[in-house]
């Protein structure tokens, strides 16, 4: 069954490039229309040159409930905000927005709860252990905030712009001085976490973003890229004897923050699981 849409409907802009990587509609579209909820999340294929006149004009629809923000636009979105969360201010990247009563854009960032939130469930504890997270755009910004937040002891980040995560060090030493944080090298060994929040494996012949030979098989393995539910990267990791977590599983369980931001009705990752039409 397809959900109608008419001139009631409210509409949820999924902003991104390239589109065939979006998962999101799969989720929150079969869950609107499992409880009647008249909304829908479209994707738009905006890029980096058109990103900013667009969101703003996207937001001014009346119809608009909100903006689901991924790459490439996560950090962008920030400078065009009037009013941003905690999270935001951390991470230097935005992937939520909506409109407030009086027009102002208000933005805030998930992806980092959605992830810390997965490792929990899955039993791999976070409070007094390592990370190395590689890639600090937007989605590894907001995933080592969420991981030193929640008690982490010791933080590796790596970019191929070393600038870029030397920024991101100096902003997570500021909020989490407890944390001990290192940049500079993607080794993977020692770490008991090791986090690819890097579009590698978003296409086929992708390098690694790590050595993953030199990943020990205690190391709890995560993943972003949700353009394929088995990224080459994670086959390699467990393959080594390493538990995992898919990019999709991120986004399950940050949809039901989303939810409540939006001003929608809220549910579980287990209602969201079961009511999805996932195709890769």
């Amino acid at each position: 069954m397809t959900q109608l849409i008419t001139g009631h409907t409210k509409i949820i802009a999924h902003l991104g490039v390239p589109t065939e990587s979006f998962r999101a509609p799969m989720i929150y579209n079969p869950f609107f229309e499992e409880q009647g909820v008249d909304c829908v999340v479209v994707p738009m294929g905006c890029g980096p040159a058109d990103f900013p006149q667009f969101m703003r004009m996207v937001a001014r629809l009346t119809n608009f409930t909100g903006a689901l923000i991924t790459m490439p636009h996560k950090v962008p979105a920030v400078d065009l905000l009037d009013e941003m969360s905690a999270a935001v201010r951390v991470c230097g990247a935005c992937n939520a927005v909506k409109r407030g009563d009086d027009g102002r854009l208000l933005g805030d960032m998930f992806d980092g709860e959605g992830f810390s939130r997965g490792l929990l469930r899955k039993g791999c504890g976070i409070a007094g252990r390592s990370a190395l997270v590689v890639g600090s755009g937007g989605v590894g910004s907001a995933i080592a905030a969420a991981l030193a937040g929640a008690g982490l002891a010791r933080l590796g980040l790596y970019d191929v712009n070393g600038a870029a995560a030397d920024r991101l060090a100096g902003r997570l030493s500021d909020s989490y001085p407890d944390v001990a944080v290192s940049t500079g090298s993607n080794d993977p060994e020692g770490w008991d976490i090791v986090v690819n929040a890097t579009p590698l494996g978003m296409n086929e012949g992708d390098p690694m973003p790590v050595d993953v030979a030199r990943i020990a098989p205690s190391t709890f393995v995560g993943e972003v890229v949700m353009k394929r539910e088995e990224t080459a990267f994670l086959a390699a990791a467990r393959a080594q004897g390493c538990a995992t977590q898919v990019g999709s599983d991120m986004l399950f369980e940050q949809i039901p923050a989303y939810l409540e931001f939006f001003g929608l009705p809220t549910t579980t990752p287990d209602v969201l699981r079961r009511v999805s039409r996932l195709t890769y």
